[in-house]
């Protein structure tokens, strides 16, 4: 088995290369396309073989995916990126890496998206089942696009597309949890944030990867509980303004994702289900 990795290089695919490498039997490669050969280096010290060039470019993502039998597609451009360039690489070039990879013969393709996609809330956990509403706080190119992938990399015949809808990421030295504050400082105290500590999304990834068979495409994957406002200022050491507390949450299941169906079918527990779980760990 060869499986292609892009985003190789990004916070989730950096972290996720080396745990695929990990699990490789006998015989099974990985492959990751990279921008940049210095960046890649680390990966091929891992074992890894290198493929140089952008995921804009034809030639490059058919040398890519050429013998491949599985890809992954962590590739994602967003936060401070302008619009054209998160629907350039979260949908036109996922989508045509999708192409190349059913024209290489490629069998599985698991397409990295975000939990974002959903839109507003329900009034409960959000399900795979759910469609997109568009709006809320958190609604733009980013979410937009990667929708719209998932939209067409489904609907591709001939290969099958399993899509992986991610919460808020963090660990392993990220520095995703003290960016929350961007946020975090103007909630409402009990506002809370769906997240997934790196180790659980490669583990997740990994379970649709190779499952032999998964009951429909589209899974989340998450930790056990959700993090409130106040939690994510006392995580990062941040004193909790005063006026906090009489703050209303506008949308308070906003990116909560039920975990149960990759519970129930693929067997997902997470290995830190809180993120004060991780903390303890010393893995943050």
């Amino acid at each position: 088995m060869l499986t292609l990795v892009t985003g190789a290089t990004g916070q989730v695919g950096r972290r996720f290369v080396p745990r695929l490498l990990a699990q490789r039997r006998p015989g099974e490669q990985v492959r990751v396309l990279v921008r940049d050969a210095a960046r890649g280096e680390a990966c091929a010290a891992l074992g890894a073989q290198v493929v140089v060039g952008d995921l804009r470019d034809e030639e490059a993502l058919g040398k890519a995916v050429a013998g491949a039998d599985a890809v992954v597609n962590v590739a994602a451009s967003f936060r401070g990126v302008p619009d054209e360039e998160a629907w350039a690489v979260n949908r036109d070039a996922a989508v045509a890496l999708g192409r190349a990879a059913l024209t290489a013969g490629v069998r599985r393709f698991v397409q990295v998206s975000t939990g974002l996609v959903y839109g507003v809330g329900r009034g409960r956990p959000l399900t795979e089942d759910d469609e997109t509403r568009p709006g809320g706080a958190m609604w733009g190119a980013y979410p937009e696009s990667k929708a719209a992938a998932e939209r067409e990399l489904l609907a591709l015949e001939g290969m099958e597309v399993r899509v992986g809808r991610l919460p808020f990421v963090y660990g392993d030295g990220d520095p995703h949890l003290a960016q929350s504050l961007r946020w975090a400082v103007h909630w409402a105290s009990t506002q809370r944030l769906h997240m997934g500590h790196h180790a659980d999304v490669a583990q997740g990834l990994l379970r649709l990867l190779y499952a032999p068979a998964v009951n429909g495409p589209v899974h989340n994957i998450a930790d056990d509980a959700p993090v409130t406002a106040v939690e994510l200022l006392r995580l990062n050491g941040v004193e909790v303004p005063a006026d906090m507390h009489i703050r209303t949450d506008p949308d308070p299941w906003l990116g909560i994702m039920s975990t149960e169906k990759i519970r129930r079918d693929l067997g997902f527990r997470p290995l830190y289900p809180t993120v004060w779980s991780a903390r303890d760990a010393g893995v943050l």
